[in-house]
């Protein structure tokens, strides 16, 4: 594959789509839709191919984990894109109206970053999720797949492209990327891609941010935690911990690491054992945690480990500043929770806590595009500028500024003959 022209067509396309009406846009998602499932026996097939060849290549049990695309993962998709369906177009707000001077109105609109490169693990249901959120906000999107689940990319793809096709959008706004050294080739075409965002390991995500001066957009780990604070109910703080860390151990906002309060510590920890190891948790505790309960010595590099796997790592502390210090020290800015009952604790957690995702009193799981109301997400970022946490449709889209005059000139301002009266305008923006 050619990835230069490939990356013009997508150019081309984002162009032509950015200006896709609303409309168009939900009827091909309808499209996808009712095609996924109609071509699900072919899907379900090559999946299967994908997982025995995987299996019989030893791969990691969380990554087969992640790579299986069955009914319960096609009809998540499918209820997925129902949802994005039903969201407001993130293309053409306004954002800001201000009236310059009479006659002349600025405007802030909303508008889609273009053409997004979009590298991701064993997850086939990502690619659908990726590609219908890169529709509806009007971007062009390059995609590569993990190898292992390359037959049901493909399959999925070509279901997508086929729907997309007949619903009118532009011919190349979507591009199935298959080998590395297409990755390679993409990470260099700064001229015509706007964005990356890989979904991967630490190491991954770092070689993509030291091998492209495309802006990176994404996690590299999901070091997660969970503060039991001194004063919390003990059956809800087991209940929150256990779905935490169990629900769904191969993802990013699984809990990783526990931290109990001291006080609290002789109740909380033989009963939440007695929950993790009834779930087959292994646990690995600091010198103060095996004192009060039986497990694996945790040491200085478990607190920045990211297991994705049912092993957790405990440790009590003396105070909340003691736990918001080891996350902002291990932490790596994705989600933490604090479980408490005191207004000042949960404050300070939550002010202080230097995350993306950070939440009072519930799991680490519900740190979702999908749960957040987003209609899915192309990922999770950890980033600071442009999109924190989940990226959803308000995450792939940029602004543009209008200014609307009537032979309006600098000069008249710079000469003293005019001045502005900048006042902020209640209008959308309208030709």
């Amino acid at each position: 594959m050619d990835m230069r022209n490939v990356a013009i067509n997508a150019k081309s396309a984002a162009i032509k789509l950015s200006g896709v009406p609303t409309q168009q846009k939900n009827h091909a998602l309808k499209l996808i839709a009712e095609k996924l499932y109609q071509n699900r026996d072919a899907i379900y097939r090559a999946n299967e191919e994908d997982i025995e060849r995987s299996m019989a290549e030893n791969l990691a049990m969380p990554l087969i984990k992640r790579l299986r695309f069955d009914e319960k993962k096609l009809l998540g998709v499918i209820e997925g894109i129902n949802s994005l369906i039903n969201l407001e177009d993130p293309v053409g707000k306004t954002l800001l109206a201000t009236e310059l001077d009479e006659g002349l109105e600025l405007y802030r609109v909303s508008c889609p970053i273009g053409v997004i490169g979009i590298i991701f693990e064993s997850r086939p249901d990502a690619l659908v999720q990726i590609s219908t959120l890169c529709l509806k906000s009007g971007n062009a999107v390059l995609l590569k797949g993990g190898r292992e689940a390359q037959l049901t990319n493909r399959c999925l793809y070509e279901t997508i492209a086929s729907a997309t096709r007949e619903a009118g959008i532009p011919d190349g706004w979507i591009n199935l990327l298959e080998s590395r050294d297409e990755v390679s080739a993409m990470l260099k075409l700064d001229e015509y891609i706007d964005l990356i965002i890989p979904r991967g390991s630490n190491e991954f995500v770092r070689y993509i941010m030291d091998n492209s001066r495309i802006p990176v957009l994404g996690h590299a780990d999901g070091i997660c935690h969970c503060y039991v604070d001194s004063d919390h109910d003990l059956k809800k703080a087991v209940d929150i911990v256990v779905d935490s860390k169990t629900q769904y151990v191969a993802v990013c906002n699984a809990l990783e690491t526990l931290l109990v309060h001291k006080d609290i510590a002789e109740t909380f920890l033989p009963a939440v054992k007695v929950a993790l190891e009834k779930k087959n948790v292994v646990i690995k505790g600091c010198e103060r945690t095996r004192k009060i309960i039986s497990c694996q010595p945790a040491d200085e590099e478990d607190w920045k480990t990211e297991y994705l796997d049912y092993i957790i790592s405990i440790k009590i502390v003396d105070s909340i500043e003691d736990a918001i210090d080891h996350i902002n020290t291990y932490g790596s800015g994705h989600t933490d929770v604090i479980l408490s009952r005191s207004k000042d604790n949960i404050s300070k957690f939550l002010k202080y806590v230097d995350s993306g995702d950070v939440f009072v009193n519930c799991s680490t799981r519900f740190s979702d595009g999908f749960r957040y109301g987003f209609g899915a997400e192309v990922g999770i970022s950890t980033n600071k500028i442009h999109a924190r946490g989940p990226v959803g449709l308000e995450g792939l889209v940029t602004y543009k500024y209008m200014l609307m005059g009537d032979g309006h000139i600098v000069a008249d301002y710079a000469e003293n003959r005019k001045s502005f009266t900048h006042r902020p305008l209640k209008k959308e923006f309208r030709i």
